[in-house]
């Protein structure tokens, strides 16, 4: 068993140097957002190509790492037109791409509204998430979508909810259970993560494993796994029952805790 990190956490750095950090941090694999982790080559929209897929997938490859999910972090829910055009085009090039750089995974949170037009952002996220489905269906690759506080799907109810509007197998979830805590309900956290694998369980392709805690004015952060109060134990035992050997990636931790980090939760992991 295995724990992966977010790439951009171990640095924003030339590619071939990137994968032997992550290396030398004894992760096995990363989950890689081209535009935030490397930084010698341009991968904006209309930039990738099958060779470079390659070249960056063979130097983690040289280093014993894998990528199993491409990071395509974009809003899904513009009003702006044009934005709203390249971030859905973006994503529809990082699917193409995906298998290239041996995935079959690209993932994305959906979009924090700037304004109360609910409305008009869900027709966005769906006319948005229309296309990708028909997009990830024709290169057989999965998109992922994660739910998380302050974005338009914000909770687990509302993600199975935007699933079911869709009956394609070709949408899966990216599970964080901390970015499901508020103000309101952390001290609920067991009857939130339990609801979350209850209405997304079957759908998991991947799992953000971080933390949460509340500061000395009594509100809620996030810090790395293992620094905080989210009850690991019963999280490893759903993850262990509903995705037994999921892909599980480190977020939200930097260098200093990252050796920390990643042996808490390998840790937590192997007891269950």
């Amino acid at each position: 068993m295995s724990i992966g990190i977010l790439a951009h956490n171990v640095g924003t750095l030339p590619y071939a140097e990137l994968a032997a950090r992550v290396a030398s941090y004894r992760f096995n694999y990363v989950q890689l957002a081209l535009s935030k982790a490397i930084s010698d080559v341009d991968c904006s929209l209309g930039k990738l190509s099958p060779g470079l897929a390659n070249s960056i997938a063979e130097a983690f490859d040289r280093n014993g790492v894998g990528i199993p999910v491409l990071g395509c972090y974009v809003s899904l829910i513009e009003l702006d037109d044009e934005k709203f055009r390249h971030n859905v085009d973006r994503f529809k090039e990082h699917l193409r791409m995906a298998r290239h750089f041996g995935t079959a995974i690209v993932a994305t949170e959906t979009g924090v509204p700037d304004t109360d037009q609910h409305d008009r952002y869900s027709k966005r996220l769906k006319s948005a998430v229309g296309e990708l489905v028909e997009e990830a269906e024709k290169w057989g690759v999965l998109i992922g979508l994660e739910a998380a506080n302050r974005h338009l799907i914000s909770t687990a109810p509302q993600l199975a909810e935007l699933i079911e509007e869709f009956p394609s197998s070709n949408i899966g979830v990216v599970l964080d259970p901390c970015n499901l805590m508020t103000q309101n309900n952390y001290e609920r956290q067991h009857e939130v993560m339990q609801e979350a694998f209850r209405l997304l369980g079957n759908r998991v392709v991947s799992i953000h494993a971080k933390d949460i805690q509340v500061d000395a004015r009594g509100k809620l952060e996030t810090v790395s796994s293992g620094r905080g109060m989210l009850d690991y134990r019963m999280f490893m035992e759903l993850v262990k029952q509903y995705k037994p050997m999921v892909h599980m990636t480190l977020e939200g931790v930097d260098i200093e805790h990252m050796k920390f980090s990643r042996d808490f939760v390998l840790q937590r992991r192997l007891d269950i």
